[in-house]
Formats: C-alpha cells, structure tokens, sequence
C-alpha cells in the first residue's frame, strides 16, 4: 500500500467545507479523472474514474462520517483498493484547514511507477487546490448531508 497526506486552507467557515465534500456527486467539477460519482444510499457511492487513460469503476463505502469533523471511507468492490479520511479543522469562523489522507494500491507497473514519481501526491493537491477554488468561488456549499455515520 501507498500512502499520500495533503492538506489546504480555505476561505470558508468549517461547515461550509464540509457541507460541500458531502456532495460527492459533485466531486468531477474539482478533482482531475473522476468522470461520474453517483451517491446510491447514505453510505454507498460508485465510482467512475479515468486517469492517464486508466479507467476504473469501483464502489467506495463511507466507514464514518462526523459533521464538520470527519468523512472516512473504502472500497469495497471494483476495480480499485482504497481508503481514506478527510478532515475538517475550524481556524477561525471564516477558514478551514482541509486534510486528506489516503492509502492505495497501485497495480499496474504504470500505476506503481506514477506513485514512485509523486504522481498521486501531485494529482491529491491539485485535487484540493481546485476544491479551494470551487468553494471560494461560489463562497457556499451546493448542498448538504449532515448524517453521522460511525
């Protein structure tokens, strides 16, 4: 397994930011090669992703989710092995730091090369640096889900 930390801060209160990464189906507009995320209970979202021309599709299931705190997750079938964690810490009542943790298996040598060369970590912070922009544009989250899975 591999593993890749990234963290960003963001112009926006601490509910606002995570109110948006609770709407996953939203997640193509930031995040490069994800084509189609689609929310099919609570706690069960499929996939469809194409990075440098690997296509993948895989269902990723939502292990805990805490308002404003936390949104972990795996994979639990398809073509990807997976798991992660995202956080929410309040700076002040205005700015969010956003950390993201993920552990990952990369099977093709293309896949396992990519990671040696940082390509994943690269691929994580611009992921967030659009999500930053995404949300500071807009200045408010597009919806929200405010359940606790633990």
């Amino acid at each position: 397994m591999s593993q890749v930390e990234e963290s960003i801060e963001v112009g926006v209160p601490v509910h606002t930011a995570y109110n948006q990464w609770t709407q996953f189906e939203t997640f193509p507009e930031f995040m490069n090669g994800v084509e189609r995320i689609e929310q099919r209970t609570d706690t069960l979202t499929h996939w469809v992703t194409n990075v440098n021309g690997v296509h993948r599709e895989f269902d990723a299931e939502i292990t805990e989710q805490i308002p404003d705190e936390r949104v972990a997750w795996t994979t639990i079938a398809g073509e990807a092995e997976q798991a992660g964690a995202v956080t929410f810490h309040r700076l002040d009542d205005q700015h969010t730091k956003v950390m993201l943790q993920m552990d990952f298996h990369p099977d093709s040598v293309t896949e396992k090369v990519g990671d040696k060369l940082g390509f994943v970590k690269r691929q994580t912070k611009g992921d967030l640096e659009r999500f930053k922009k995404f949300i500071e544009e807009r200045g408010r989250e597009t919806g929200e889900w405010r359940g606790a899975v633990v």
